[in-house]
């Protein structure tokens, strides 16, 4: 702890009251977060106890202090904690790296509704159903409820303009309500039986079909028969080929967590009105030292503060936090049970739901095998650590310089760590004051920029500074460290064989190290290929993007009349050149200073 930061007096001042602490580095880097029922105990015992295991001895290691935050209830603290972890991404906590939102079925409000694909919030018009473990999942209920109810997927702007049936309807996948097919009342019950079919109440509507069957036969409306005794077979089928046994409108949770070869996977299976909708796993970071009861726990509680929890969860471990399950019911407004010994199907379930999960782990961990031997081998070609906890953490930066003619020059930064590549991390720097085409100065202002940060001490330097080119591009690189008093022994340069051809680089240096000639078969050669791809890929979509944007606004400016404060008017007022390019005269006219001689004048310019 630093003298600034008074560690007895703090612990001394901290309240018995729920809340969410924060341990922060020297830098100001939040380095974990947690909740507490009780701060004063929770925090205290950090510092007050030994025998944490070797995950939170190395962070405690890096605590300059600590921060609380007060809250109403340990329920408040736990949304709290939450929405920290998913923004700060502290490197401490257990994470699961999962940015894509569940999907949904959703039923929409029209008077004709639409049965659609959704991800995104769930408070709008309009039912939901779900969430679904993947899209997959989402699509094929959605092919289900087009063979049996018939419901449409048209967008609105082709369901209004349709003068007769598409090709949906011709194989039966839909009743054609836009073309008056089917009565506005018809369709509707279609979407209510769908409803009920969603909710788990299947045989119920197997019922009603046959009971409107008969009732049609008895009219001597064989035709309408037909086509009900088609939709009972449809459903009857899709019945018998649910593969996991139901029970009744259950909607459950299974979670799986097994640990294997110090990696974790969480398999997370969804069941929702009797149906099994499959599974999907996960594979947090900072785990590997973390019994499955704490991984279980994270889970859930990081999961269930985005995601709606079904009222039972069915478990492979205990909580290692037993009021977790009483603070999702206070935020979901209703009582949540955890089953760890389930019986019946929920039981067979949760076995399937382990096997998946050893199955996704020993395809992870062999991948992660492949991606760890290349990471390997070019650290041993760089004379650099090879111990696990040193390959995990070699960071690697790659730089690419990309124009057209000189164009819109930019250079590409791209970050390469714990064996994968971090997307999350690129840069891009766009390049100006140079004299167009000079690959040499683009790289220099590039190094320039990202390194001074360095210097400064505001960032960390990466292990390896990959430059793609020769003797020049790494003479420059070189300059750059001298000048800023790095150390010159990280820059690598990547070095095209003879006619450019793959398999024939070579890596040279600036610290009086000889060249290294990978070879083609080398699997150190493959991550740098790897990497030196990636930043050229980064570098020219960005340049391609600037270049289409400046051609863009010089093609406004091209337009007589259309001067620097005009052009941001439009570029505002339409959100971009393409907005711009898309408008009608009558919107170019409602934009201030833009005549109707002149909204005429760009209408046809940009066509």
């Amino acid at each position: 702890m630093p003298e600034a930061f008074d560690l007895k007096t703090f612990l001394s001042d901290l309240p018995h009251l729920p809340g969410v602490y924060r341990h922060i580095d020297a830098q100001g880097e939040v380095l974990y977060v947690g909740k507490a029922r009780d701060l004063k105990r929770r925090v205290s015992s950090y510092f007050q106890k030994s025998g944490h295991g070797p995950r939170i001895e190395h962070m405690l290691a890096r605590v300059a202090r600590t921060e609380i935050t007060v809250t109403r209830t340990e329920a408040e603290a736990l949304i709290l904690e939450n929405n920290l972890i998913k923004r700060l991404k502290p490197r401490y906590n257990i994470l699961f790296r999962d940015d894509k939102s569940y999907p949904y079925l959703h039923i929409t409000a029209h008077e004709i509704p639409r049965i659609v694909y959704y991800r995104g919030s769930t408070h709008g018009p309009g039912r939901f159903f779900g969430p679904y473990p993947n899209s997959w999942a989402v699509r094929e209920t959605i092919q289900i409820l087009q063979k049996v109810f018939r419901l449409r997927t048209c967008e609105d702007s082709v369901y209004a303009h349709r003068t007769r049936p598409c090709l949906l309807y011709q194989i039966g996948r839909c009743s054609a309500p836009c073309v008056n097919l089917i009565s506005p009342e018809d369709y509707r019950a279609d979407v209510e039986r769908a409803i009920r079919f969603l909710e788990g109440r299947a045989s119920e509507v197997m019922d009603d079909i046959e009971r409107r069957m008969t009732a049609a036969a008895e009219r001597q409306d064989f035709e309408q028969a037909a086509v009900l005794r088609d939709q009972m077979r449809a459903l009857a089928k899709v019945l018998q080929q649910q593969t996991m046994e139901q029970v009744g409108d259950d909607s459950v949770d299974v979670i799986a967590v097994e640990p294997a070869g110090g990696r974790v996977c969480v398999n997370l299976a969804m069941v929702r009105a009797g149906r099994h909708l499959g599974d999907k796993p996960l594979f947090p970071t900072q785990a590997q030292d973390e019994s499955p009861e704490e991984v279980l726990s994270a889970f859930v509680a990081q999961h269930y503060a985005d995601n709606p929890a079904p009222p039972v969860l069915v478990c492979s471990h205990a909580l290692s936090d037993p009021d977790l399950p009483a603070l999702l019911a206070e935020q979901h407004g209703h009582r949540i049970r955890v089953l760890t010994r389930p019986q019946g199907a929920r039981r067979a379930w949760l076995e399937q739901a382990q096997r998946n999960a050893r199955m996704a782990l020993a395809q992870r961990l062999s991948e992660s095998s492949a991606r760890e031997a290349r990471t390997r081998a070019l650290a041993v070609e760089l004379d650099l650590d090879t111990d696990d906890a040193a390959l995990d953490a070699l960071h690697i930066e790659c730089f690419d310089i990309s124009h057209t003619s000189g164009e819109a020059t930019q250079a590409s930064c791209v970050v390469y760590r714990h064996h994968a590549m971090q997307t999350s991390l690129y840069r891009r720097f766009n390049i100006a004051g140079i004299e167009p085409g000079d690959d040499y100065a683009a790289m220099r202002q590039a190094l320039t920029r990202r390194y001074a940060r360095v210097a400064d001490g505001e960032t960390e330097m990466p292990d390896v500074v990959l430059i793609d080119g020769g003797e020049g591009q790494v003479g420059v690189a070189r300059q750059v460290f001298v000048e800023l008093g790095l150390d010159v022994s990280r820059i690598v340069g990547v070095k095209k064989g003879d006619h450019r051809k793959v398999g024939l680089e070579t890596l040279v240096f600036v610290d009086g190290r000889p060249p290294v000639a990978l070879g083609v078969e080398s699997a150190a050669l493959m991550l740098v290929a790897q990497i030196r791809d990636e930043a050229h890929r980064f570098a020219i979509t960005g340049m391609r993007a600037r270049r289409a944007k400046a051609r863009n606004v010089s093609r406004l400016e091209d337009i007589e009349g259309v001067g620097k404060q005009r052009r941001q008017n439009l570029l505002a007022r339409f959100g971009g050149f393409s907005g711009v390019a898309d408008a009608s005269i009558d919107e170019l006219r409602s934009v201030e200073g833009i005549s109707e001689a002149l909204a005429e004048r760009i209408y046809h310019a940009l066509r």
